[in-house]
């Protein structure tokens, strides 16, 4: 059986996905699973598409101490427990740069290229391209496709994605780029097939994970974005600040004479719900809490939600509907609550028994704003999009 293997690497987890090559539709998942905790805890746990348990198995201290590690963990796992007859590999990266509108064949070339945008996605870029390092050491035939987080959002306009700088930052790359783009490419697809005629207007898509941005779309296109040129900007996230006025970190450099790694590992790791709540960037264990620093952090949350949603309206002149997804989105209906009650001055009407039920609409039928929760599926478009490029590859040899 010719199979598809989808690599999601992030900062201490590795998820990946086998899906099988067939007639029709094409693709079937077949596995999935991660390495979790990698360099502490680490535990390796798939499940095969019925939900039935293949493996739950926890690691020794210091056995799986990075992701090359927990590639060869999972790798090795298998390898020798499944016969699948891989013919591709397919990775999320988070940044693509100026240089690419769309998945690409990843040869030494590419690979020296997405390397030089570390600096733009520093949590997320090295390790994104640490499994693709591996796999072309274990199998230097595997083809391997780069799916881009940036990609979906090329179709802005300049007005969109250009800063208030001189001309050559803009021709340099120093431009609004947007984020999360394999989640909006996938649930724009999924409300076409949900609402049709709302698929067709104005919708905002809130990806609220613990990296967090929204996005506006038009017929399915992405026009505007909370994110720009870095995974930084926009909402308030687990441990990023969002939206800040650059002068504080002038300020942090100038008076507090901190360092720009130290900046970096502020901006990146200590902030957004862990910095305001001083407790958690998980938004379950602030619901759960009773400090009152976890209720503040939860609200300042939302009401950045509902302020970031009015600038979007503002770009789309108007909404026909609003989409929840990712992590908090999906699963939280206390928030979904909370920013729904931000979104009534658009019509929205938020059906509590529905939302707390987690019905994929959850607003009320007199509401004249529909209000949808749809489960993103980043593998599954990068899976498309690997099986794509293989399948060009193979007509045009």
């Amino acid at each position: 059986m010719d199979t598809i293997l989808v690599v999601n690497a992030g900062s201490s987890s590795l998820k990946f996905q086998v899906f099988a090559v067939t007639a029709a539709p094409g693709l079937k998942c077949l596995i999935k699973g991660q390495v979790d905790a990698i360099g502490t805890r680490p535990r390796l746990r798939a499940v095969a598409a019925d939900k039935k348990l293949l493996i739950d198995r926890s690691y020794p201290e210091g056995a799986v101490e990075d992701l090359p590690d927990a590639i060869h963990a999972a790798g090795t796992w298998l390898q020798q427990t499944q016969p699948f007859n891989l013919v591709a590999a397919g990775h999320r990266i988070v940044h693509g740069g100026p240089g690419y509108g769309g998945p690409v064949l990843i040869n030494e070339r590419v690979l020296a290229r997405l390397e030089s945008y570390k600096a733009l996605a520093p949590l997320h870029q090295p390790n994104n391209l640490a499994p693709i390092r591996v796999l072309r050491a274990l199998r230097p035939d595997l083809p391997q496709v780069a799916c881009f987080d940036t990609a979906f959002h090329r179709t802005h306009g300049e007005i969109a994605d250009r800063f208030a700088l001189p001309e050559h930052f803009y021709e340099e790359g120093v431009r609004r780029y947007g984020f999360h783009g394999l989640s909006y490419e996938y649930v724009s697809e999924r409300l076409r097939q949900l609402d049709p005629e709302a698929a067709k207007g104005r919708v905002i898509v809130a990806h609220l994970g613990s990296g967090t941005s929204m996005c506006a779309l038009v017929d399915g296109r992405s026009v505007e974005s909370t994110m720009s040129f870095t995974a930084l900007d926009g909402l308030p996230m687990g441990t990023r600040p969002g939206h800040i006025d650059p002068g504080v970190v002038l300020y942090l450099i100038a008076e507090r004479g901190m360092t720009a790694t130290q900046v970096q590992d502020l901006l990146y790791r200590q902030c957004g719900l862990k910095g305001l709540s001083g407790i958690s960037n998980d938004v379950r264990e602030l619901e759960a809490s009773t400090d009152e620093r976890a209720g503040f952090a939860l609200v300042y949350f939302a009401y950045h939600v509902g302020l970031h949603a009015g600038m979007l309206v503002a770009a789309l002149g108007g909404l026909d509907a609003f989409v929840f997804t990712a992590g908090i989105g999906e699963n939280s209906a206390q928030m979904r609550a909370r920013i729904a009650e931000r979104l009534t001055w658009l019509g929205a009407k938020l059906d509590p028994a529905a939302n707390a039920a987690g019905k994929m609409l959850v607003s009320r039928k007199d509401s004249r704003l529909p209000i949808y929760v749809i489960p993103t599926n980043e593998e599954l478009m990068i899976a498309r999009h690997t099986l794509s490029l293989i399948a060009e590859r193979a007509c045009a040899a």
